[in-house]
């Protein structure tokens, strides 16, 4: 069998994805459930296919096995799509590194899937059991039974069988997926291109009972999926596994975009580099080679633009594509339940990022809809949620500071649409919350009341008073534990041995710019009498400034102060 056995199965692969991509899409549950890896299996592999196409173009079809073989790892590299996508082109690597001969047979099949389990394990930085990476590692160990002489297609349906087995085991050893009742999708996509490569060498698909996709649920665990050791290959073969609690074990990864790109240029201690890089900004780390010069890279982050810039430290980049996965959810709507249409659908509504009873109470009486923030951080996920379940066209959101510019931005990529305008208030505090809840007017155009609250927030001078936990070095000097320090924003400005003293040096400080009104929000550790003590402070010392002042219980600081 020559060259043209792997064409057969490039394409009858094509075909295969083709017919089950919508069933493999519908499995996809880790590590994003984004409902996508038949798709990107089926690009992949129509990428490697593509290239073949190419390369029979100007070889005159004599179809040499390993350059076809080659030219089958670098489409499928360069046109990788996806976490499987990107493993699906080592298994085609794997096929070429091991095609020495003039001939497709045992021997290839054999070392091209022990050489691609061994090229998986070195891309993937953090390696978690019941994935295709085990589906994979199974084929490999049934493959790797059968002596050089035996006939191809033995060696080829028992790889494919191994392959199906292991595939119904995956439910009992990823937590996601028993809880789901699913088999892993990226695994059912192996299944298929490996019974093509059946297909390809017998004339025949594998004579096998259909395999049970949907299982009964199992309660979820109380523990994340973690990585559990994997059969490692012979050291002979270069493998360099990469353990050790990562992010991409755990199930629902808290990411906002998938990027992948190519590198040219480079060398493998710069994109070791790179991975280290990429590990510090995300998870689902996968980096591939090509086997001449050129990597895949795949990575799921917050923080797409610092992906790329570590690529470009890297070598020369190209072929960037990012996804966002909240705009993926809001389009298929995975993330969050559907909203009842009220009948004040038509209504603006607010969402205030909140900490502290009396705060919740504060923002709750003037209209706004309370998002928590007390004992964990908001989450993307919580806010796109819950500017989704009010039902609004127009939702005003005051983050509070609680998130970042950021993931503000993809949270409102996702939740607007056609028929919902969703709009960000820069409010970095909720002294500046309040300001700008004062001047809202839902008669105005959302625009027009977005753009006036913005500028009741940008127009209040912010600080805050706190205990200092430990000692530290800031722009002022050092403080030591239980200093009183005064922030402005974020940048500390006072620093006094009791909270009394530092509250004083911070009002007169912001006043000494002006201002006509003093809000003191007291949080839930301020010492008993220091609001009345400020407030006497800010009479005696600035007198015609208004002080108002309310108890929002906020946990950290000792207060809140917005001057305006």
């Amino acid at each position: 069998m020559d060259g043209r056995v792997l064409e057969s199965w490039a394409r009858t692969a094509v075909a295969g994805l083709e017919k089950r991509c919508e069933e493999i899409n519908s499995l996809n549950v880790f590590p994003i459930p984004d409902s996508d890896t038949g798709t990107n299996l089926l690009f992949t592999m129509r990428a490697a296919l593509g290239a073949i196409d190419e390369y029979a173009g100007s070889d005159g079809g004599t179809k040499d096995v390993r350059q076809v073989a080659i030219a089958l790892a670098r489409g499928a590299v360069a046109g990788a799509r996806g976490n499987s996508g990107v493993i699906l082109s080592q298994v085609l690597r794997g096929v070429a590194e091991a095609a020495v001969t003039s001939a497709v047979d045992t021997r290839t099949v054999r070392t091209g899937l022990l050489m691609a389990t061994n090229l998986v394990t070195d891309a993937v930085s953090y390696l978690v059991e019941g994935t295709i990476v085990t589906v994979l590692r199974c084929a490999a160990d049934a493959a790797a039974e059968f002596p050089d002489e035996a006939p191809i297609a033995i060696t080829a349906r028992a790889a494919a069988d191994a392959a199906a087995s292991a595939l119904t085991r995956t439910p009992s050893q990823l937590d996601v997926l028993g809880t789901a009742g699913v088999v892993d999708a990226g695994g059912l996509g192996l299944v298929v291109i490996l019974d093509a490569l059946v297909t390809a060498v017998t004339g025949a698909p594998p004579d096998r009972a259909p395999i049970a996709l949907h299982v009964p649920r199992r309660t979820p665990s109380t523990h994340r999926a973690q990585p559990v050791p994997v059969s490692a290959p012979p050291a002979s073969q270069g493998t360099h596994a990469h353990p050790g609690p990562g992010p991409d074990c755990e199930d629902g990864s808290d990411q906002d975009f998938e990027v992948m790109y190519l590198v040219a240029q480079s060398d493998d201690d710069r994109m070791a580099e790179l991975r280290t890089t990429l590990n510090a900004l995300g998870d689902s780390i996968v980096i591939v080679g090509d086997g001449g010069g050129g990597w895949s890279v795949h990575v799921h982050c917050t923080d797409a633009g610092a992906a790329v810039e570590a690529g470009l430290a890297a070598g020369r980049i190209h072929g960037i594509r990012v996804s966002s996965f909240l705009v993926d959810a809001r389009d298929q709507g995975w993330l969050v339940p559907p909203v009842r249409t009220r009948p004040d659908q038509g209504e603006r509504g607010i969402v205030a990022v909140v900490a502290g009873d009396g705060a919740a109470e504060l923002f709750a009486s003037e209209g706004a809809t309370v998002l928590r923030c007390d004992d964990a951080p908001v989450t993307r996920a919580q806010l796109l949620g819950i500017i989704r379940q009010m039902g609004r066209t127009e939702v005003l959101v005051l983050p509070n500071g609680a998130l970042t510019a950021q993931e503000l931005v993809a949270v409102s990529a996702a939740a607007r649409d056609a028929r919902h305008e969703v709009l960000l208030l820069a409010t970095s505090a909720m002294v500046q919350g309040l300001a700008s809840l004062a001047v809202h007017d839902p008669e105005r155009e959302a625009v027009d009341d977005a753009f006036a609250m913005s500028e009741a927030a940008a127009a209040t001078r912010w600080g805050s008073l706190r205990i200092a936990r430990e000692r530290a070095l800031t722009y002022v000097g050092t403080c030591e534990p239980g200093d009183g320090i005064g922030l402005m924003g974020h940048e500390v400005i006072v620093i006094e041995p009791d909270a009394v003293a530092a509250g004083r040096r911070l009002v007169d400080l912001v006043l000494g710019a002006g201002g006509e009104l003093v809000t003191l929000l007291m949080g839930s550790e301020a010492p008993e009498g220091l609001d009345t003590e400020l407030a006497d402070h800010i009479s005696q010392r600035h007198p015609g400034v208004e002080v108002m002042i309310y108890h929002g219980g906020q946990p950290g600081d000792l207060l809140q102060l917005g001057a305006e």
